[in-house]
Protein backbone atom coordinates (compact mmCIF):
# COMPACT_ATOMS: atom_id res chain seq x y z
CA UNK A 1 0.00 0.00 0.00
CA UNK A 2 1.37 3.71 -0.84
CA UNK A 3 1.12 6.19 1.22
CA UNK A 4 1.45 10.06 0.30
CA UNK A 5 3.72 11.59 2.77
CA UNK A 6 4.77 15.47 4.18
CA UNK A 7 7.56 15.87 6.17
CA UNK A 8 10.78 17.85 7.52
CA UNK A 9 13.97 16.41 6.38
CA UNK A 10 17.25 16.89 8.62
CA UNK A 11 17.53 20.58 7.59
CA UNK A 12 13.65 21.42 8.37
CA UNK A 13 12.55 21.76 4.93
CA UNK A 14 9.28 20.34 3.91
CA UNK A 15 9.85 17.66 1.31
CA UNK A 16 6.61 15.18 -0.27
CA UNK A 17 7.01 11.40 -1.27
CA UNK A 18 5.31 8.14 -1.43
CA UNK A 19 6.41 5.45 0.78
CA UNK A 20 5.18 1.99 0.15
CA UNK A 21 4.46 0.18 3.25
CA UNK A 22 1.98 -2.82 4.42
CA UNK A 23 0.27 -0.41 6.63
CA UNK A 24 0.65 3.35 8.60
CA UNK A 25 2.57 2.25 11.49
CA UNK A 26 5.67 0.37 8.70
CA UNK A 27 5.24 3.73 6.79
CA UNK A 28 6.43 5.89 9.60
CA UNK A 29 9.11 3.35 10.61
CA UNK A 30 10.17 3.79 6.90
CA UNK A 31 10.33 7.59 7.84
CA UNK A 32 12.23 7.56 11.48
CA UNK A 33 14.76 5.57 9.92
CA UNK A 34 15.76 8.33 7.32
CA UNK A 35 15.27 10.95 9.85
CA UNK A 36 12.39 12.35 8.99
CA UNK A 37 9.96 13.84 11.01
CA UNK A 38 6.17 13.26 9.70
CA UNK A 39 3.55 16.09 8.98
CA UNK A 40 0.81 14.48 7.38
CA UNK A 41 0.46 10.71 6.32
CA UNK A 42 -2.58 9.64 4.11
CA UNK A 43 -3.19 6.38 1.82
CA UNK A 44 -2.96 6.66 -1.76
CA UNK A 45 -5.90 5.57 -3.69
CA UNK A 46 -5.45 3.85 -6.71
CA UNK A 47 -8.04 6.16 -9.08
CA UNK A 48 -5.66 8.68 -7.89
CA UNK A 49 -2.20 7.17 -8.53
CA UNK A 50 -3.68 6.95 -12.50
CA UNK A 51 -3.84 10.36 -12.87
CA UNK A 52 -0.47 11.06 -10.62
CA UNK A 53 2.13 12.54 -12.70
CA UNK A 54 5.12 9.82 -13.56
CA UNK A 55 8.23 9.08 -10.97
CA UNK A 56 11.59 9.45 -11.96
CA UNK A 57 12.83 6.88 -14.52
CA UNK A 58 15.76 5.55 -12.43
CA UNK A 59 17.14 3.29 -14.40
CA UNK A 60 17.09 5.85 -17.54
CA UNK A 61 17.88 8.50 -15.31
CA UNK A 62 21.42 6.81 -13.91
CA UNK A 63 22.40 5.45 -17.82
CA UNK A 64 21.69 9.20 -18.89
CA UNK A 65 24.02 10.04 -15.76
CA UNK A 66 26.64 7.53 -16.26
CA UNK A 67 26.76 8.54 -20.02
CA UNK A 68 27.10 12.38 -19.40
CA UNK A 69 30.23 11.83 -16.82
CA UNK A 70 31.69 9.72 -19.27
CA UNK A 71 31.47 12.75 -21.75
CA UNK A 72 33.94 14.78 -19.35
CA UNK A 73 31.38 16.46 -17.22
CA UNK A 74 31.66 16.84 -13.52
CA UNK A 75 28.27 15.56 -11.44
CA UNK A 76 26.85 19.05 -11.13
CA UNK A 77 27.15 19.74 -14.39
CA UNK A 78 25.60 16.74 -15.58
CA UNK A 79 22.56 16.94 -13.29
CA UNK A 80 22.25 20.34 -14.42
CA UNK A 81 22.03 19.05 -17.87
CA UNK A 82 19.45 16.73 -16.94
CA UNK A 83 17.24 19.06 -15.08
CA UNK A 84 17.06 21.55 -17.97
CA UNK A 85 16.18 18.69 -20.30
CA UNK A 86 13.33 17.09 -18.09
CA UNK A 87 9.92 17.77 -19.47
CA UNK A 88 8.08 16.47 -16.09
CA UNK A 89 7.89 19.52 -13.14
CA UNK A 90 7.83 16.75 -10.78
CA UNK A 91 11.24 15.04 -11.57
CA UNK A 92 12.37 18.62 -12.03
CA UNK A 93 11.96 19.59 -8.83
CA UNK A 94 13.81 16.65 -7.64
CA UNK A 95 16.91 16.97 -9.73
CA UNK A 96 16.32 20.55 -8.60
CA UNK A 97 16.08 19.80 -4.66
CA UNK A 98 19.07 17.26 -5.08
CA UNK A 99 21.70 19.96 -7.13
CA UNK A 100 20.57 22.98 -3.82
CA UNK A 101 21.97 20.07 -1.60
CA UNK A 102 25.04 19.82 -3.72
CA UNK A 103 25.70 23.39 -3.88
CA UNK A 104 25.33 23.33 -0.09
CA UNK A 105 28.28 20.91 -0.09
CA UNK A 106 26.66 18.39 0.94
CA UNK A 107 26.78 14.25 -0.96
CA UNK A 108 25.10 13.02 -3.30
CA UNK A 109 24.14 9.66 -1.58
CA UNK A 110 23.04 12.15 1.44
CA UNK A 111 20.91 14.25 -1.61
CA UNK A 112 19.27 11.46 -3.17
CA UNK A 113 18.17 10.29 0.55
CA UNK A 114 16.29 12.81 0.53
CA UNK A 115 14.15 11.60 -2.00
CA UNK A 116 12.91 7.62 -0.97
CA UNK A 117 9.78 7.58 -3.32
CA UNK A 118 12.46 8.43 -6.35
CA UNK A 119 15.34 6.91 -4.92
CA UNK A 120 14.93 3.39 -2.95
CA UNK A 121 17.34 2.04 -0.55
CA UNK A 122 19.54 0.06 -2.67
CA UNK A 123 20.44 2.67 -5.09
CA UNK A 124 20.98 5.60 -1.90
CA UNK A 125 23.34 2.91 -0.57
CA UNK A 126 25.31 2.07 -3.48
CA UNK A 127 26.01 5.79 -3.68
CA UNK A 128 27.02 5.89 -0.54
CA UNK A 129 29.15 2.98 -0.90
CA UNK A 130 30.77 4.79 -4.12
CA UNK A 131 31.46 8.11 -2.16
CA UNK A 132 33.90 6.02 -0.12
CA UNK A 133 35.86 4.74 -2.75
CA UNK A 134 35.78 7.56 -5.43
CA UNK A 135 33.60 5.08 -7.91
CA UNK A 136 30.43 6.49 -8.86
CA UNK A 137 30.15 5.81 -12.66
CA UNK A 138 30.86 2.22 -11.10
CA UNK A 139 28.49 2.34 -9.01
CA UNK A 140 26.10 3.22 -11.24
CA UNK A 141 26.84 0.94 -13.97
CA UNK A 142 26.18 -2.18 -11.50
CA UNK A 143 23.10 -0.52 -10.35
CA UNK A 144 21.73 -0.47 -14.14
CA UNK A 145 22.72 -4.14 -14.94
CA UNK A 146 21.22 -4.91 -11.36
CA UNK A 147 17.75 -3.29 -12.69
CA UNK A 148 17.99 -4.84 -15.81
CA UNK A 149 18.52 -8.30 -14.98
CA UNK A 150 15.61 -8.04 -12.24
CA UNK A 151 13.50 -6.89 -14.86
CA UNK A 152 14.33 -9.59 -17.54
CA UNK A 153 13.73 -12.43 -14.77
CA UNK A 154 10.35 -10.39 -13.95
CA UNK A 155 9.41 -10.23 -17.90
CA UNK A 156 10.22 -13.84 -18.03
CA UNK A 157 7.62 -14.62 -15.45
CA UNK A 158 5.01 -12.55 -16.30
CA UNK A 159 5.04 -13.82 -19.90
CA UNK A 160 5.51 -17.15 -18.97
CA UNK A 161 1.83 -16.29 -17.26
CA UNK A 162 0.30 -14.64 -20.31
CA UNK A 163 -0.93 -17.29 -22.61
CA UNK A 164 -1.85 -19.71 -20.20
CA UNK A 165 -4.56 -16.81 -18.61
CA UNK A 166 -5.42 -15.89 -22.18
CA UNK A 167 -6.24 -19.62 -23.13
CA UNK A 168 -7.89 -19.93 -19.49
CA UNK A 169 -10.10 -16.71 -20.01
CA UNK A 170 -11.35 -17.73 -23.36
CA UNK A 171 -12.05 -21.02 -21.86
CA UNK A 172 -14.14 -19.56 -19.21
CA UNK A 173 -15.53 -17.34 -21.89
CA UNK A 174 -16.43 -20.36 -24.14
CA UNK A 175 -18.12 -22.40 -21.24
CA UNK A 176 -19.97 -19.45 -20.16
CA UNK A 177 -21.44 -18.93 -23.21
CA UNK A 178 -22.05 -22.53 -24.03
CA UNK A 179 -23.95 -22.64 -20.18
CA UNK A 180 -26.01 -19.46 -19.99
CA UNK A 181 -26.87 -19.26 -24.02
CA UNK A 182 -26.52 -22.84 -25.58
CA UNK A 183 -28.08 -24.72 -22.99
CA UNK A 184 -31.14 -22.86 -21.86
CA UNK A 185 -32.28 -22.89 -25.70
CA UNK A 186 -31.52 -26.67 -25.68
CA UNK A 187 -33.56 -27.19 -22.40
CA UNK A 188 -36.53 -25.62 -24.11
CA UNK A 189 -36.55 -27.81 -26.73
CA UNK A 190 -36.22 -30.56 -24.67
CA UNK A 191 -39.38 -29.55 -22.41
CA UNK A 192 -41.66 -29.32 -25.45
CA UNK A 193 -40.37 -32.71 -26.81
CA UNK A 194 -40.99 -34.36 -23.69
CA UNK A 195 -38.52 -36.82 -23.31
CA UNK A 196 -36.85 -38.93 -20.69
CA UNK A 197 -33.60 -37.33 -20.09
CA UNK A 198 -30.32 -39.08 -19.02
CA UNK A 199 -30.09 -37.52 -15.14
CA UNK A 200 -26.57 -35.67 -16.08
CA UNK A 201 -28.15 -34.03 -19.00
CA UNK A 202 -30.85 -33.19 -16.47
CA UNK A 203 -28.22 -31.50 -14.31
CA UNK A 204 -26.85 -29.81 -17.19
CA UNK A 205 -30.13 -28.25 -18.24
CA UNK A 206 -31.25 -26.95 -14.69
CA UNK A 207 -28.06 -25.37 -14.45
CA UNK A 208 -28.54 -23.70 -17.95
CA UNK A 209 -32.19 -22.51 -17.20
CA UNK A 210 -30.71 -21.35 -13.59
CA UNK A 211 -28.00 -18.80 -15.41
CA UNK A 212 -30.77 -18.18 -17.91
CA UNK A 213 -33.02 -16.88 -15.23
CA UNK A 214 -30.54 -14.83 -13.07
CA UNK A 215 -28.36 -13.79 -16.39
CA UNK A 216 -28.05 -10.42 -14.30
CA UNK A 217 -27.43 -11.39 -11.06
CA UNK A 218 -24.45 -13.97 -12.81
CA UNK A 219 -23.10 -10.99 -14.65
CA UNK A 220 -23.05 -8.65 -11.31
CA UNK A 221 -21.27 -11.30 -9.40
CA UNK A 222 -18.78 -12.08 -12.28
CA UNK A 223 -17.66 -8.45 -12.24
CA UNK A 224 -17.60 -8.54 -8.29
CA UNK A 225 -15.65 -11.28 -8.78
CA UNK A 226 -13.04 -10.08 -11.10
CA UNK A 227 -12.55 -6.59 -9.59
CA UNK A 228 -12.32 -8.27 -6.14
CA UNK A 229 -9.70 -10.68 -7.04
CA UNK A 230 -7.94 -6.88 -8.79
CA UNK A 231 -8.25 -5.45 -5.31
CA UNK A 232 -7.24 -8.53 -3.24
CA UNK A 233 -3.68 -9.03 -5.99
CA UNK A 234 -2.96 -5.03 -4.69
CA UNK A 235 -3.25 -6.12 -0.95
CA UNK A 236 -0.03 -6.98 0.60
CA UNK A 237 -1.70 -9.02 3.66
CA UNK A 238 -3.38 -10.93 0.29
CA UNK A 239 -0.22 -11.17 -1.56
CA UNK A 240 1.65 -12.72 1.44
CA UNK A 241 -1.49 -15.27 2.07
CA UNK A 242 -0.90 -16.20 -1.86
CA UNK A 243 2.65 -16.49 -1.48
CA UNK A 244 2.22 -18.62 1.46
CA UNK A 245 0.06 -20.90 0.12
CA UNK A 246 1.69 -21.39 -2.83
CA UNK A 247 4.84 -22.00 -1.06
CA UNK A 248 3.32 -25.04 0.58
CA UNK A 249 3.44 -26.75 -3.19
CA UNK A 250 6.32 -28.31 -3.33
CA UNK A 251 7.48 -27.68 -7.05
CA UNK A 252 6.60 -24.25 -6.75
CA UNK A 253 7.60 -23.58 -3.33
CA UNK A 254 11.09 -24.48 -4.53
CA UNK A 255 11.12 -22.57 -7.13
CA UNK A 256 10.63 -19.34 -5.20
CA UNK A 257 12.69 -19.59 -2.88
CA UNK A 258 15.32 -20.02 -5.51
CA UNK A 259 13.75 -17.07 -7.17
CA UNK A 260 14.06 -15.31 -3.51
CA UNK A 261 17.84 -16.33 -3.48
CA UNK A 262 18.16 -14.97 -6.75
CA UNK A 263 17.50 -11.13 -5.45
CA UNK A 264 19.40 -12.04 -2.41
CA UNK A 265 22.49 -12.62 -3.80
CA UNK A 266 22.28 -10.14 -6.50
CA UNK A 267 21.62 -7.29 -4.25
CA UNK A 268 24.11 -8.77 -1.48
CA UNK A 269 26.69 -9.01 -4.07
CA UNK A 270 26.41 -5.45 -6.08
CA UNK A 271 26.55 -3.97 -2.67
CA UNK A 272 29.68 -5.46 -1.29
CA UNK A 273 30.97 -5.17 -4.93
CA UNK A 274 30.73 -1.37 -4.33
CA UNK A 275 32.79 -1.19 -1.82
CA UNK A 276 30.36 -2.01 1.36
CA UNK A 277 30.57 -4.41 4.79
CA UNK A 278 29.31 -7.97 4.09
CA UNK A 279 27.30 -7.21 7.33
CA UNK A 280 26.10 -4.10 6.11
CA UNK A 281 25.15 -5.52 2.86
CA UNK A 282 23.28 -8.15 4.33
CA UNK A 283 21.17 -5.68 6.72
CA UNK A 284 20.58 -3.79 3.50
CA UNK A 285 18.87 -6.67 1.74
CA UNK A 286 16.76 -7.82 4.17
CA UNK A 287 13.89 -6.08 2.51
CA UNK A 288 14.20 -8.79 -0.72
CA UNK A 289 13.47 -11.21 1.72
CA UNK A 290 9.77 -12.80 1.59
CA UNK A 291 7.93 -13.02 4.74
CA UNK A 292 8.45 -16.40 5.80
CA UNK A 293 11.93 -16.45 5.34
CA UNK A 294 13.26 -13.00 7.36
CA UNK A 295 13.46 -15.05 10.75
CA UNK A 296 15.85 -17.38 8.98
CA UNK A 297 17.60 -14.36 7.35
CA UNK A 298 17.63 -12.02 10.88
CA UNK A 299 19.70 -15.54 12.27
CA UNK A 300 21.84 -15.63 9.28
CA UNK A 301 22.95 -12.07 9.59
CA UNK A 302 23.08 -12.04 13.04
CA UNK A 303 25.67 -15.03 12.92
CA UNK A 304 27.87 -13.37 10.24
CA UNK A 305 28.09 -10.23 12.65
CA UNK A 306 29.67 -11.92 15.29
CA UNK A 307 31.87 -13.78 13.15
CA UNK A 308 30.35 -16.99 11.40
CA UNK A 309 31.80 -17.59 8.52
CA UNK A 310 28.87 -16.58 5.61
CA UNK A 311 28.50 -19.88 3.79
CA UNK A 312 28.44 -21.45 6.82
CA UNK A 313 25.74 -19.36 8.16
CA UNK A 314 23.35 -19.08 4.93
CA UNK A 315 23.34 -22.92 5.00
CA UNK A 316 22.74 -23.39 8.45
CA UNK A 317 19.49 -21.28 7.87
CA UNK A 318 18.55 -22.69 4.35
CA UNK A 319 19.26 -19.74 2.25
CA UNK A 320 21.38 -21.46 0.12
CA UNK A 321 21.84 -24.95 -2.13
CA UNK A 322 24.66 -26.99 -2.14
CA UNK A 323 26.35 -25.30 -5.31
CA UNK A 324 25.74 -21.92 -3.99
CA UNK A 325 27.39 -22.92 -0.69
CA UNK A 326 30.44 -24.30 -2.15
CA UNK A 327 30.40 -20.91 -4.57
CA UNK A 328 30.41 -18.71 -1.54
CA UNK A 329 33.16 -20.97 0.50
CA UNK A 330 35.53 -20.23 -2.55
CA UNK A 331 34.23 -16.54 -3.12
CA UNK A 332 35.44 -16.24 1.08
CA UNK A 333 38.75 -18.27 -0.04
CA UNK A 334 39.58 -15.81 -2.61
CA UNK A 335 38.71 -12.73 -1.12
CA UNK A 336 35.85 -12.17 -4.03
CA UNK A 337 32.66 -12.46 -2.62
CA UNK A 338 30.46 -9.61 -4.42
CA UNK A 339 31.43 -10.85 -7.85
CA UNK A 340 30.93 -14.95 -6.51
CA UNK A 341 27.30 -13.60 -5.19
CA UNK A 342 26.64 -12.03 -8.24
CA UNK A 343 27.73 -15.72 -9.84
CA UNK A 344 25.17 -17.11 -7.99
CA UNK A 345 22.64 -15.08 -8.68
CA UNK A 346 23.03 -15.88 -12.03
CA UNK A 347 22.86 -19.79 -11.32
CA UNK A 348 20.03 -19.33 -10.00
CA UNK A 349 18.86 -17.14 -12.50
CA UNK A 350 19.41 -19.53 -15.39
CA UNK A 351 18.08 -22.36 -12.84
CA UNK A 352 14.38 -20.98 -12.81
CA UNK A 353 14.18 -19.68 -16.36
CA UNK A 354 14.62 -23.74 -17.13
CA UNK A 355 11.97 -24.26 -14.71
CA UNK A 356 9.81 -21.40 -16.29
CA UNK A 357 10.19 -22.80 -19.91
CA UNK A 358 9.27 -26.63 -19.08
CA UNK A 359 6.60 -25.27 -16.77
CA UNK A 360 5.29 -23.47 -19.40
CA UNK A 361 5.10 -25.91 -22.49
CA UNK A 362 3.92 -28.26 -20.06
CA UNK A 363 0.77 -26.02 -18.58
CA UNK A 364 -0.06 -25.05 -22.40
CA UNK A 365 -1.48 -28.28 -23.50
CA UNK A 366 -2.48 -29.75 -20.30
CA UNK A 367 -5.04 -26.55 -19.92
CA UNK A 368 -6.34 -27.15 -23.44
CA UNK A 369 -6.93 -30.50 -22.84
CA UNK A 370 -9.03 -29.84 -20.03
CA UNK A 371 -10.77 -27.11 -21.57
CA UNK A 372 -11.76 -29.36 -24.33
CA UNK A 373 -13.07 -31.83 -22.09
CA UNK A 374 -15.02 -29.44 -20.53
CA UNK A 375 -16.31 -28.48 -23.22
CA UNK A 376 -16.58 -31.33 -24.81
CA UNK A 377 -18.60 -32.68 -21.70
CA UNK A 378 -21.17 -30.16 -22.32
CA UNK A 379 -21.60 -30.46 -25.84
CA UNK A 380 -22.33 -34.21 -25.39
CA UNK A 381 -24.49 -33.90 -22.64
CA UNK A 382 -26.68 -31.59 -24.53
CA UNK A 383 -26.68 -33.81 -27.56
CA UNK A 384 -26.81 -36.87 -25.52
CA UNK A 385 -30.96 -36.88 -25.76
CA UNK A 386 -30.46 -36.80 -29.15
CA UNK A 387 -27.96 -39.79 -29.83
CA UNK A 388 -30.55 -41.74 -27.34
CA UNK A 389 -33.61 -40.82 -29.49
CA UNK A 390 -31.98 -41.63 -33.01
CA UNK A 391 -30.53 -44.94 -31.27
CA UNK A 392 -34.12 -45.44 -30.71
CA UNK A 393 -35.76 -44.89 -33.92
CA UNK A 394 -33.45 -47.51 -35.27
Amino acid sequence: MEFRIKALDASSSVISCVVDAVDEAEARRQLALKDLKVISLEPMRRLRRLFQAPQLQLAVFSQQLVSLLDAGLSLVEALEALAQKEPNNSTKHTLDRILARLYEGQTLGAAVAEHPATFPDLYVASVRASERTGALREALTRYIAYQEQADALRKTLVNACIYPAVLLGAGLLVTLFLMGYVVPRFSSIYEDVGSDLPFASQLLLRWGQLIDAHAGLVIVGAIAGLAGAIYGIGRPAVRKAAGAWLARIPAIGRQLHVYQLARLYRTVGMLVRGGMPVVQALRMSGGVVFAASRVAYAAATRAVTEGQSLAEAMERNGLTTAVAARMLRVGERSGNMGEMMERIADFFDEELARWVAVMTRLIEPVLMIVIGLIIGVIVVLMYFPIFQLAGSIK
